[in-house]
């Protein structure tokens, strides 16, 4: 469909100001409204429409119609400010050009992007496997959650004490019986809602057992799993959403690569304040005990949640 707007669209508008002119323009024109000396076009609108997710058909007429309008007063804005010259001032002549370098940077990351290949069956049947806790054993949990507000403890003191515990009422008790102040709060949520970095640990777990999460090395909050539902997902209805992941992560890595060979092969020289921290960071690089290479992300990292229950139908 998203490749059949812009020519639907030019169509609704043509069709729309011929009538306005009535038998006098039997030619379709590119223009969609005249604006003192300037012109809003049908592409203009086109790219505008592009943007909007999720349009369909029979709104096409009436969106375009809202967009025109918005471009008119666009139009009108840009001529005043004209006018005035602000077109000529330092601070919007350097927005435009930042803008520019986005746009041709984006243009390019783009291409490099679409030169990557989809992934194979083969490789979304793995992705699946190698992720049981979000298709083929996914849960949905009625979790409660301890916000930790103060006190002091160790998490490793903390998981023990947890271990223990088998219900919500024992896990309070417990964190009371350590000074510890909290916040509890309930909530339903599938695996795929979870963190990726948590949906393997608790697709291990089982009712009563809880989880103790930590930031900087200090315990921030309890989950404990109160009642949890199955709710497998196909290979068949997952597909989509792992193709796209997988998809997705290529063009990501893609663009990665590129720019890093980018600048692999370019001569880049830091001056001014820049150029002494640089040399200094240089140095201790070189100076450093090699070390390995960082893990390249893969693709069975995880799906965030949106993509997820959209490949998946959810709600």
């Amino acid at each position: 469909m998203q490749l059949l707007r812009p020519i639907l669209v030019a169509t609704v508008l043509s069709a729309s100001l011929l009538a306005a002119c009535g038998e006098r323009a039997k030619v379709a024109t590119q223009a969609a409204a005249r604006v003192n000396d300037g012109e809003i076009t049908v592409h203009q609108i086109n790219q505008a429409l592009q943007q909007q997710r999720g349009l369909k058909q029979e709104q096409l007429d009436t969106v375009s119609r809202q967009v025109l309008e918005r471009l008119i007063d666009q139009e009108l804005a840009v001529q005043k400010a004209v006018e005035q010259k602000l077109d000529r001032d330092p601070k919007v002549m350097a927005a435009i050009e930042a803008a520019k370098r986005e746009i041709i940077a984006r243009a390019y990351a783009e291409q490099v992007a679409e030169a990557v290949t989809k992934p194979t069956a083969q490789e979304v049947q793995k992705y699946y496997d190698d992720k049981p806790a979000l298709f083929a054993k996914r849960r949905a949990y009625t979790l409660q959650e301890f916000n930790l507000k103060a006190g002091s403890i160790d998490t490793a003191v903390l998981d023990a004490k947890m271990t223990q515990a088998r219900s919500g009422a024992e896990v309070a008790a417990a964190l009371t019986a350590m000074g510890l102040t909290f916040e509890v709060g309930q909530s339903t949520q599938g695996a795929e809602s979870l963190p990726m970095s948590l949906v393997d640990k608790m697709g291990a777990m089982t009712v009563g057992q809880s989880l103790v999460i930590s930031q900087s090395g200090k315990p921030v909050k309890v989950l404990h799993i109160a009642a949890a539902q199955p709710g497998p997902v196909s290979l068949a209805q997952a597909t989509p959403a792992i193709e796209q992941f997988i998809l997705n992560e290529r063009k990501r890595q893609a663009v990665e690569a590129a720019i890093k060979a980018a600048r692999s092969a370019a001569k880049i020289e830091y001056q001014g304040k820049f150029a002494e921290p640089a040399a200094s960071a240089a140095s201790a690089a070189a100076a450093a005990p090699p070390s390995a290479p960082a893990p390249t992300p893969a693709a069975s990292q995880g799906l965030d949640d949106a993509t997820l229950k959209k490949g998946m139908g959810l709600k």
